[in-house]
């Protein structure tokens, strides 16, 4: 493991924080475009020597501190009945539109097999990793799923209409996420990343309604083993985040100014950057980079 990234989790001082980024993979990295030309996004995914490939690139290749499970979100609303394909985006075959397509869900061990393959994934990457590198998993928040198994997608308009789903959905999906949870930890991960894009959409005071309840009880279930990285949300979201459950860490995105975070976040806390200006030619990235890691340099510890 990471001593670094350790540190992180139990909020000890350091010179340098580990570096990782939650997006290891994508277009700017050739190592994945290389094995996308070749497989599928569904291959690469569910083939475990293929998502281990993945997965250790960017460490290969950058020496981040972290590698991440390669996968993708929506793997549990597939096994519950829903269907995927990328087209090349996600598509699932139907969406929830009512109590009785809700009580259509599967759950149970029926589902759960259909997910082992993140454990066997967990493994190999974990095998084939540096020791000096941590691994960490991640699965889709409840309010997000819900986004995508009503609406299709993680921008919530229309999903409101859905809301008295939204209990029953989570009934079906929450002992599944736990179990998905499970088998991410027992294939060696030491953090699981609890991915909400879209629970920003809610007002603070239905994210504390809706959302929190469910985030406590996973937390519950892995006291420390659980981060928790929201979109678009404030203040308000976060702080219930941070006082109502015991997750381990917390994310957020560019909107925020991270020193305020870190003064009061328990763990460990993912960084803000900007994604787009990485983009930026070369010197101006530099100064934009620099301009935002000014603020950190002159924080002391409490």
């Amino acid at each position: 493991m990471n001593n670094k990234f350790q540190n992180a989790i139990h909020k000890i001082a350091q010179n340098q924080p580990p570096i990782w980024f939650m997006r290891q993979a994508g277009r700017y990295h050739k190592h994945y475009q290389a094995l996308r030309q070749k497989h599928s996004f569904m291959d690469l995914c569910k083939k475990p020597e293929l998502a281990a490939e993945v997965a250790l690139g960017p460490v290969q290749d950058f020496d981040f501190d972290l590698a991440i499970l390669f996968s993708d979100l929506l793997f549990p609303l597939e096994v519950m009945g829903m269907g995927l394909e990328y087209v090349p985006g996600p598509k699932l075959a139907w969406s929830l539109d009512s109590l009785e397509d809700v009580k259509k869900l599967k759950t149970g061990v029926e589902a759960l097999d259909g997910l082992r393959f993140q454990q066997e994934a967990c493994a190999l990457t974990r095998k084939l990793l540096p020791q000096d590198k941590s691994l960490i998993g991640f699965v889709g928040g409840p309010w997000t799923l819900f986004s995508y198994a009503t609406v299709g997608h993680h921008e919530t308009t229309g999903v409101k209409k859905h809301l008295p789903l939204f209990a029953p959905f989570c009934e079906k999906l929450m002992p599944l996420l736990m179990e998905n949870i499970q088998l991410q930890l027992d294939g060696g991960v030491e953090v699981v990343m609890v991915l909400d894009t879209s629970s920003g959409d809610l007002s603070p005071m239905d994210f504390k309604s809706y959302v929190v309840p469910h985030l406590a009880q996973l937390s519950a279930r892995f006291p420390g083993k659980l981060g928790y990285y929201s979109k678009n949300t404030n203040w308000e979201h976060v702080r219930s985040v941070i006082k109502d459950t015991g997750f381990s860490g917390v994310g957020v995105d560019h909107r925020w100014e991270l020193p305020q975070v870190l003064k009061e976040a328990p763990g460990f806390v993912q960084g803000n950057f900007d994604q787009q200006l990485l983009f930026l030619p070369t010197n101006d990235y530099k100064k934009a980079l620099e301009r935002w890691v000014q603020p950190f340099t002159k924080l002391t510890p409490d």
